[in-house]
């Protein structure tokens, strides 16, 4: 047999997941000792640290004058969820899907708003919908890019800019990472846990003055949970985006996403951490290209994610299995890099075809990335190999 030698040094740090990934490059827990703990958040320094962390994101982010940033419960799902609960129903709504997270939108607008004015338009993982079917005289519900396909829209250039609806776009893995087209988006969603490698359980909800337009003049027809509810007496409730949170946010993830906000403004702010991930996907993405045994999930260059690198396995000898030897043969592979140090977390997520993930977003260094490939290869051999022995 083969000698297939390990590689020779590990990746410094193997933390590849795509969500909650990686924290900042030099983050330690020192970081968070200023912490606002043990008080209020209601209290006055308490606001002050939640309203910085609004602040800095619409800064960084580029936010425009005239919209609104308010941190909400739930992660990006609770973010999306009111967002969908209070805006939708006004009209009749588009939503996409081409992954999990799209098709669970789909989901909550079937069955829980039991909206009776829907198209859906899906594609499978690697694919994007027909984007010209999408009707702008309708709202439209979409991510920006799909954590789980690793697929992206690759401009906003498909949006009219004379739309009628709204736009809802879900972009936790996207923000930071990937240019927003403003001019294009009613409203965004996000969680810290993404591309800024925060704690989880909290997310961000911006939305457009036509956004807010709609809230304050129409109202949903189903009960509305406290959590969800953005207005007061038919008017936006402005503490929101001030940060008076709805309920009680963790004071220690914030100051962590405070951190990570102040690490993006110390590299040079938003095309710095754009510039991270780009360069980071490139490595794995010419890697993928050498490699004969691995493709990336995603179908068409133009919409390759630069945080979720999602591959598939297309060795012969492999594709030859039933599906669940080839999903075995993943998990194989993810097993012993694992078991190595070299990759924590990178098997492909549990609705999408058996595979790699690889998170690539800017708190990842280009060199660990440099370092996990010739383990990738290492252990797709040992995992080969095995298979053979058990022939």
């Amino acid at each position: 047999m083969t000698n297939n030698a390990k590689p020779a040094a590990l990746p410094a740090n193997p933390h590849f997941s795509s969500g909650p990934c990686a924290k900042r490059p030099g983050w330690t827990v020192q970081n968070l000792e200023n912490a606002f703990l043990g008080r209020s958040h209601r209290a006055k320094d308490g606001k002050a640290r939640l309203k910085l962390a609004i602040d800095k994101t619409s800064r960084i982010l580029g936010v425009p004058e005239g919209y609104v940033c308010g941190i909400m419960p739930g992660s990006d799902t609770g973010a999306f969820e009111a967002a969908m609960w209070s805006l939708l129903g006004a009209r009749g709504v588009d939503i996409l899907a081409w992954e999990s997270f799209g098709s669970g939108w789909i989901t909550d607008a079937v069955k829980q708003l039991k909206l009776a004015d829907l198209r859906k338009l899906e594609a499978g993982y690697g694919r994007l919908p027909d984007l010209d079917q999408v009707d702008f005289s309708r709202d439209v519900v979409f991510t920006a890019n799909g954590t789980t396909s690793g697929v992206k829209i690759p401009n906003y250039d498909w949006i009219a800019a004379d739309r009628e609806g709204l736009t809802l776009v879900d972009a936790t893995s996207a923000v930071f990472a990937q240019p927003i087209d403003w001019d294009k988006v009613d409203c965004l969603t996000f969680s810290w846990q993404k591309v800024m490698g925060g704690e989880a359980a909290h997310g961000m909800l911006i939305l457009s003055p036509r956004a807010v337009e709609r809230l304050e003049t129409y109202s949903p027809d189903w009960p509305m949970p406290k959590i969800f509810r953005l207005t007061k007496a038919g008017k936006l409730n402005a503490g929101i985006f001030k940060g008076e949170t709805i309920n009680t946010p963790s004071m220690l993830a914030v100051e962590d996403y405070l951190d990570a906000l102040s690490w993006a403004e110390s590299l040079g702010g938003l095309n710095a951490l754009m510039a991270r991930a780009d360069g980071n996907a490139k490595v794995v993405l010419d890697w993928v290209a050498a490699t004969p045994w691995v493709e990336n999930l995603a179908e068409v260059p133009a919409t390759y994610s630069n945080t979720s690198v999602c591959l598939k396995i297309v060795d012969e000898a492999i594709l030859k299995l039933a599906e669940d030897e080839q999903a075995g043969f993943a998990k194989k592979i993810v097993a012993l890099l694992d078991a190595e140090g070299a990759a924590k977390d990178i098997g492909s997520y549990r609705d999408a075809p058996a595979g790699l993930r690889i998170w690539t977003g800017s708190t990842i260094e280009a060199s660990d990335l440099q370092a996990l490939l010739p383990w990738l290869d290492w252990a797709f051999a040992e995992a080969k190999a095995a298979l053979g022995q058990a022939a």
